[in-house]
């Protein structure tokens, strides 16, 4: 049965659905093909064992739909001249996708020895999930993918955030039923409220209904089509409905939902651009229902196949040992009468390839999928003019994040009209101090606009929606098509897109090692309202922890950097903005933070990435006797006023110190390229001299970048340890014995000599914590000594 939801349904003549349906099965045999062969690809002989693969790996369940898909784009993207990508959200679509390049010879022209002949097709099949070949995945190395699809859940927001500022582009989503159960793709249908049809592109999203999922069946298919339709309009879609399994009839249904949804989109953009309509839209989308391994084998060993889950990964196992099942891949293959679509030579007959677009119109020739091949360098202004004045370290104090957001705003307005650069952020750009932006753009909202609102623009580029999935799937979508972004968060909630991350920095990884894929901008986090001045709002809020998991991943793609003050914020955001192929993590505070360094200092500090601040330090030239390092905003207070308390009461102690602003350099220099040589790294800290650290995060991290150091033995951390709640702000760092009187204490327990000739001062700095406890629960505030403290 077919439905087929409009009566004026496009009309295919028999030769527009004879090539269409032609394409379709030559896709549907080289996804096939893919799966199981290495040898006749052809079928030019009768199929042996030995032309089958010794490990049957991929998904054939979600192909013949998604090969569907790719033969109708193709027709429209040609009758139109269309400027399209599209996003392959099925995990298991490796199949399908590489089929499609490949016949339209974009995987040729990027892999000249896969050739579109049958020496090609052997090297296509023979390379699928083997050794030394390509993932099953729609990866990197597939021409005309931004979206590696193994993790179910980001497709939606990946198409969005390629539309964003891509108004001549269109973007279809092919969204599977399983992944459509994520959490993330639930959040994503909202993303049309925030599509601008005058200056974004237009997202298609394709609901490909095929049943099930490994195993189960997948919830949206199993809605009747009235509650699944208005589940979809309430979300703002006007849906299109194509359900069949004959495939003349589908073909027939599914060119018509074509046209019927680039018609109105066509509509909708011309209204708003052109005659200043300025409404909300209803984007069109399309539910395609189609069965589960449609044209594959019907029944294995007596049990259904096609239309269940026993379709989703390979039909037919043991095809080697079991004869028959050998029978039935051969007859399955033979089905697509591959004689008719391929010549003598293995190349595509003219039928197969009559819907296929041109040049960079071909999905798999786009440069919208190879954004680093239309990036621009983001113009950052010149830090001068937004540098804060240091006449002398630690006398004034300033909002670093209040600071870097005049920077942003700056930028934002020097991309006014080239419309590449966007902040995103969980609803936080005000609370994180950058609000100085909405001066020169307001935030996106295509919503109802109420007299109370404030800064909500139908054309702005800020985006907040409080999902930081959404925020981070938009923000990748717009770099890997060649624009910039920042994305501020919260520290403790950034771990929400710790899977997320995961997969851009795979994805930066393996991009990097294919010479046909250009450098995008980098994906850069602020992080902010960090742990220790999250003592309003609890323990709830206090997590440091997203560096620790960044800091696991590809040495060569992730830098973290914790400026100590604005300046070294300002040097620091100009090198992560102008910077390409990393993921960069910058924390830092937004609460009046003292400001240390001027901002040639900051440059030269920032571009050592870790340093002696001689100023701040009582080793006069000589050798010292204890290091006091220490990396972020509140951990360097910390350490400056322990210096002080050393300075004050021991000041015949030599003390050095060590700030770090880049947490990489800590590692050897040959596992990561910032990391220091042991010459370098020995001269900082010393081999046999007591280190105390004061770290901003969890005290583990630096004994895992430094274990291998000479010195490590004498390295001390000290860091969150998981103790927080609603207090003041210097009893946070008293609760986790970072602060300035327990880091004191630390020097005189391990200094040697120290521990009896000080036992006077130790027990004074004990008092002192004594006292504070005592006096925050009297009186609600810092002791006047830490709240009126400065640097002298």
């Amino acid at each position: 049965m077919t439905q087929v939801e409009h009566q004026n349904v496009t009309v295919l003549s028999d030769d527009e659905l004879r090539t269409l349906d032609a394409h379709w099965r030559a896709a549907n045999y080289l996804a096939a093909g893919q799966i199981y062969l290495m040898a006749n690809p052809l079928l030019t002989e009768p199929l042996l064992p030995e032309h089958i693969k010794p490990r049957l790996l991929g998904h054939w369940g979600t192909s013949p739909g998604l090969n569907l898909v790719y033969t109708h784009l193709n027709r429209v993207i040609k009758a139109r001249d269309l400027d399209a990508l599209c996003v392959w959200g099925p995990g298991h679509g490796g199949p399908s996708v590489l089929a499609g390049s490949w016949l339209d010879g974009s995987y040729s022209e990027t892999y000249p020895d896969v050739t579109r002949d049958a020496p090609g097709m052997e090297r296509l099949f023979r390379q699928f999930s083997f050794p030394g070949g390509v993932p099953s995945h729609v990866a990197p190395e597939v021409p005309g993918s931004i979206h590696e699809g193994g993790e179910l859940g980001y497709s939606l927001a990946h198409a969005y955030g390629a539309a964003f500022d891509n108004p001549d582009l269109l973007v279809a989503c092919v969204i599977g039923d399983g992944e459509a159960e994520t959490g993330p793709l639930a959040a994503s249908w909202h993303s049309n409220k925030f599509l601008d049809p005058v200056h974004d592109g237009a997202v298609l999203p394709i609901l490909h209904l095929n049943g099930y999922k490994i195993a189960n069946p997948t919830v949206l298919s199993r809605l009747p089509q009235a509650e699944l339709d208005a589940l979809l309009r309430g979300y703002g879609h006007a849906p299109l409905h194509v359900t069949g399994d004959d495939p003349a009839t589908v073909h027939r249904a599914l060119a018509h939902a074509f046209d019927e949804a680039l018609d109105r989109i066509a509509l909708m953009q011309r209204t708003a651009r052109d005659d200043g309509v300025a409404e909300r839209v209803h984007w069109p989308m399309i539910v395609l229902r189609t069965p589960k391994g449609w044209t594959g084998p019907a029944e294995v060993d007596g049990q259904p196949v096609e239309g269940t889950w026993r379709a989703h990964q390979v039909p037919l196992a043991g095809v080697r040992e079991n004869p028959e099942h050998l029978r039935q891949l051969e007859a399955w293959l033979r089905s697509y009468k591959p004689r008719e679509l391929f010549g003598p030579d293995g190349r595509p007959v003219d039928d197969v390839l009559a819907c296929v677009p041109s040049g960079a119109r071909r999905l798999g020739a786009t440069p919208h999928a190879n954004g680093g091949l239309l990036v621009r360098d983001l113009p950052v202004p010149s830090l001068d003019d937004f540098a804060v004045p240091v006449d002398k370290p630690g006398t004034t104090l300033h909002e670093p994040t209040r600071v870097l957001g005049d920077l942003l705003a700056q930028v934002m307005k020097d991309t006014r009209l080239r419309r590449d650069f966007r902040v995103v952020g969980p609803d936080e750009t005000a609370s994180n101090r950058l609000q100085a932006v909405f001066d020169a753009s307001g935030k996106a909202w295509q919503a109802e606009h109420l007299p109370v609102d404030e800064h909500l623009d139908r054309h702005g580029r800020v985006l907040e929606i409080l999902s930081e999935h959404l925020c981070q799937g938009w923000l990748e979508g717009y770099l890997l098509t060649g624009r910039h972004g920042l994305f501020s968060c919260y520290e403790a909630f950034v771990h929400i897109v710790d899977s997320m991350v995961n997969q851009h920095i795979k994805w930066l990884r393996t991009s990097r090692e294919l010479p046909w894929r250009a450098p995008i901008a980098s994906l850069n986090y602020l992080l902010t309202s960090h742990v220790w001045r999250q003592d309003h709002n609890g323990f709830s809020h206090q997590d440091p922890g997203f560096v620790d998991h960044v800091l696991n991943k590809s040495p060569e793609v992730v830098r973290v950097y914790l400026p100590p003050d604005a300046n070294t914020l300002l040097s620091v955001a100009d090198h992560a903005l102008r910077s390409r192929d990393y993921v960069n993590v910058i924390v830092a505070g937004k609460q009046p933070c003292f400001d240390w360094l001027s901002i040639d200092q900051a440059r030269a500090h920032c571009a050592r990435g870790a340093g002696i601040w001689e100023w701040a330090g009582s080793e006069n030239g000589g050798e010292p006797d204890v290091v006091l390092a220490c990396a972020g905003d509140v951990p360097t207070q910390e350490v400056l006023a322990a210096a002080q308390l050393l300075r004050r009461h021991l000041p015949q102690l030599a003390v050095r110190v060590v700030n770090v602003v880049d947490m990489t350099r800590l590692l050897p220099r040959e596992e990561h390229p910032h990391g220091m040589t042991d010459f370098e790294y020995d001269g900082l800290f010393t081999t046999d001299k007591p280190v105390i650290f004061a770290y901003h995060g969890y005290p583990w991290l630096i004994h895992r970048l430094a274990y291998r150091r000479a010195g490590h033995g004498n390295t001390h951390v000290r860091g969150y340890k998981e103790s927080g709640t609603t207090t003041t702000p210097f009893d946070m760092v008293v609760r986790n014995d970072l602060d300035r009187y327990r880091l004191v204490m630390d020097v005189i327990d391990r200094v040697p000599g120290l521990a009896v000739r000080a036992a006077a001062v130790r027990q004074q700095m004990a008092d002192v914590r004594t006292r504070h406890h005592a006096w925050i629960r009297e009186h609600g505030t810092d002791l006047p000594e830490i709240a009126d403290w400065h640097w002298a």
